[in-house]
């Protein structure tokens, strides 16, 4: 059964008249025209509502529970995907997944949030949110792939780091630090792409990169637009006023100069073609690694520094 988001109501409409006039054709029948001039019909309607989507909209997209997540685009781009279990510290985190995998036969290090498909699933890897196990597992696997000189890609698709007792017990705010340092002086290129989610130190615990990559239908901010809306307007039902104060959509984070590069998705979003928005999303992996074919590994501490100080305005 098909997952509908409240402004694809229309769409939905239309999904139920094809899939009833389906079911009762005939060979060499008039319904077979009609059905053809629905579906061109429901391609002009997908076109017009995601043409003009806010940001709230886009954000409940990228929540999508049919959109792919982080394993989905690792088995449809990646070869020979070796995953590496826990930190050597504490634990095994599920909310993340580590390993070393090929590209178009370049071996990268890939480290990416995943969340799950049913509550079972999110269950296990906790909706996402990474614990410091995570964080730490994260780190080990980046110092193994700085040591044998091979790039870093990680994926964010997260609602925040997990906030809960034990976490916070266990240094969720040093593991998170300690990242952002050790990411920072990393003589390997970093490739960060925001599938989903992209919230808050979550994901800035693995996106500290040289090249930062959304794709279309994705955000990325400081704070969720609903924790946004429970802080300043005392009223989580704000959260669509929340996100377009917060200008978390991929144009929103070109126009600050975050993001580099926004990976284009199938009209009405990544779900409709898991397949067409890997191929986009490889297409630009390979274009990133291949700039930094050519940089040395003491260079990137400076381009990341230069990057970096950019960022954001101020007035002295």
């Amino acid at each position: 059964m098909k997952y509908y988001l409240e402004f694809e109501e229309p769409i939905r409409l239309l999904d139920e008249e094809i899939h009833l006039k389906e079911s009762i054709l005939k060979p060499n029948s008039d319904v077979a025209k009609e059905i053809a001039l629905l579906h061109e019909k429901r391609l002009k309607l997908i076109n017009k509502i995601h043409s003009g989507l806010s940001r709230w909209q886009r954000v409940q997209l990228a929540r999508h529970p049919e959109r792919p997540y982080s394993l989905d685009y690792i088995k449809l781009i990646f070869t020979d995907f070796f995953e590496i279990h826990g930190d050597r510290l504490f634990a095994d985190d599920p909310a993340v997944v580590t390993g070393f995998g090929k590209i178009n036969n370049k071996k990268v290090a890939i480290i990416a949030q995943q969340k799950g498909r049913n509550t079972k699933e999110n269950l296990h890897r906790n909706f996402g949110m990474m614990k410091p196990e995570g964080y730490r597992k994260a780190m080990r696997v980046m110092k193994l792939a700085e040591k044998f000189k091979i790039p870093i890609i990680t994926f964010m698709d997260t609602p925040g780091a997990f906030p809960g007792i034990g976490a916070e017990e266990r240094g969720q705010g040093e593991a998170i630090a300690n990242n952002l340092i050790k990411m920072s002086s990393l003589k390997v290129p970093v490739i960060s792409i925001v599938i989903g989610e992209g919230a808050s130190g979550g994901a800035l615990g693995i996106g500290v990169c040289d090249k930062f990559l959304m794709m279309q239908n994705s955000w990325y901010s400081v704070i969720s637009p609903e924790g946004c809306a429970s802080i300043l307007f005392r009223d989580a039902n704000k959260a669509e006023d929340a996100a377009e104060a917060l200008k978390v959509t991929p144009d929103d984070m070109v126009d600050l100069g975050i993001c580099d590069l926004v990976i284009l998705e199938p009209n009405g979003g990544a779900h409709r073609d898991s397949e067409s928005s890997a191929k986009n999303l490889e297409s630009a992996l390979l274009d990133a690694l291949n700039d930094f074919k050519s940089i040395e590994p003491k260079q990137f501490l400076d381009m990341r520094i230069e990057k970096y100080d950019k960022l954001g305005f101020f007035e002295q």
